[in-house]
């Protein structure tokens, strides 16, 4: 636990870099995004403060995480990663159909204006960032095994491709095709609204202890080929943020010494530890009939 304890410390790290980052993006875009007249560079820097926003509270997440378990909280405080998780995509809901109303009314309105082109300027070098932030994000996501982080390290990629398409839409607009800007607008929102649907999806599969079939089959499969083992007629996961926890009922001969059946039965939780990475397992053996 307290190894776990130490990688979520060092994950932080990039959950810091992605607010420094978002903050001072989301400032230039929305300052030169009204200052130019692009509605998409604007568009992408509420995208960016919302972003803003979720990387606060993936830090939180990851700071409430580490606390040790405590009376209230026998499994510790792991899962503070998924609701963490849960809360970013609501906030990003919220802005992406802000930004989704917004274009729609210009193009109702035909409120379309004539962007400048210091935006694309601004768009490239946000995508230039932001491709920096991710390979920082997903470098340090899969070392320590985070999974908000990694979540992160994705927000940050898309984030990069609405930063290079925004500045496109901008280079383009200034050939008298104003409404390219407006539309790159509308497919932002519809990106932000997509990445917080999938957030959503995973965060509530996890808080409701959904568990991929699939994994379920490998770690039984593993489980019978430790010799003495006869059968498993249990096996139940669950994740609590990045880790994941199984209680398994197994049967033996019932010949075998207590001793015997525990030697066997450390063996097999050695190797599903090492060969799935596994935090957590609880055994109950039942004789064979």
């Amino acid at each position: 636990m307290s190894k776990r304890s130490a990688e979520l410390k060092q994950a932080e790290k990039g959950a810091i870099v992605s607010i420094i980052a978002y903050v001072f993006l989301a400032l230039l875009k929305l300052g030169v995004g009204s200052y130019a007249n692009s509605k998409a560079l604007y568009a992408d820097g509420l995208n960016n403060f919302t972003d803003t926003i979720a990387s606060v509270a993936i830090l939180i997440g990851l700071m409430v995480s580490r606390k040790p378990a405590d009376n209230e909280h026998r499994y510790g405080h792991w899962k503070a990663e998924n609701v963490a998780s849960l809360l970013t995509s609501l906030i990003m809901f919220a802005v992406g159909f802000e930004v989704l109303i917004s274009g729609i009314k210009s193009v109702i309105n035909r409120n379309i204006q004539q962007p400048e082109p210091i935006a694309a300027a601004v768009g490239i070098f946000s995508a230039v960032v932001m491709f920096l932030v991710y390979l920082y994000n997903k470098k340090l996501g899969e070392k320590y095994n985070s999974s908000s982080l990694q979540a992160v390290a994705k927000d940050n990629f898309s984030d990069m491709l609405t930063s290079l398409g925004a500045a496109i839409a901008v280079f383009t607009a200034t050939f008298n095709l104003a409404w390219l800007d407006t539309l790159t607008a509308l497919i932002i929102a519809l990106i932000i609204l997509k990445t917080a649907f999938d957030i959503f999806k995973e965060s509530t599969f996890s808080l409701s202890d959904g568990f991929d079939r699939e994994k379920l089959v490998a770690y039984k499969e593993e489980i019978l080929k430790t010799s003495g083992i006869e059968e498993v007629t249990v096996l139940r996961a669950r994740t609590l943020g990045a880790n994941v926890f199984l209680d398994i009922t197994v049967r033996m001969n019932p010949d075998l010494t207590v001793r015997e059946s525990h030697e066997i039965v450390d063996c097999m939780e050695q190797e599903l530890k090492a060969t799935f990475d596994i935090f957590d397992i609880d055994v109950h053996v039942e004789p064979v009939e």
